[in-house]
């Protein structure tokens, strides 16, 4: 009996410290930095450049609790004529600027081991996103005015991407690829994203 006992605890702290050893395989945090590159849906997908970040605490070695920044801009300038009186014509110019934010949160789910050169990922992220535009129009028989629209909704992020380790240290995010619908009062768009960065762990 007294063996069975202590075969029994042996077998118990041996459990113990295996888990603490595998405890230790995996990195716990991870920064994301990058460029992103956002398809946003206007009818035909147009495209935003911008930056991404993101911070994941990893609980073990596959799941992760993370948290998800991104913006991505757009200027655009159109100029034309229009004729104000029978043989008069007049100039105009319209210049805007787009922007949008995705603020997300959710979970990511990966092979952090430290010995893993090739990591896939993948992440369901949901929170809101905010989009604005501000306008101004001017014109040879115009007076300058000034517009802002703004409007924030739901939005999320689906899918994920590939990092590559660099070393101990550094990984490479190769690609990540969000399906980034976002919902607001005005309209619905079918967004996507695709960043590539560095990974500091």
């Amino acid at each position: 009996m007294n063996k069975l006992i202590t075969a029994f605890c042996l077998a118990i702290i041996s459990g113990v410290c295996v888990f603490a050893q595998t405890g230790e395989e995996y990195n716990r945090n991870e920064f994301f930095i990058g460029y992103s590159n956002q398809q946003v849906d206007r009818g035909e997908h147009t495209t935003f450049n911008g930056f991404e970040g993101s911070y994941v605490r990893n609980v073990n070695r596959y799941f992760g609790i993370k948290a998800d920044v991104s913006g991505a801009y757009r200027n655009e300038d159109f100029q034309g004529t229009f004729q104000t009186a029978p043989g008069v014509t007049s100039t105009f110019r319209t210049e805007t600027k787009n922007s949008i934010y995705n603020f997300l949160g959710g979970v990511q789910v990966k092979d952090n081991a430290s010995e893993a050169r090739l990591k896939p990922f993948g992440h369901a992220l949901a929170g809101v996103a905010h989009v604005r535009a501000k306008i101004r129009g001017s014109g040879s028989s115009l007076p300058t005015q000034n517009f802002t629209f703004h409007d924030t909704g739901f939005a999320a992020g689906l899918v994920g991407g590939l990092d590559i380790k660099i070393n101990d240290r550094f990984d490479l995010r190769a690609i990540q690829v969000d399906y980034n619908p976002i919902y607001t009062e005005r309209r619905f768009e079918n967004n996507f994203r695709f960043s590539i960065g560095l990974i500091i762990k």
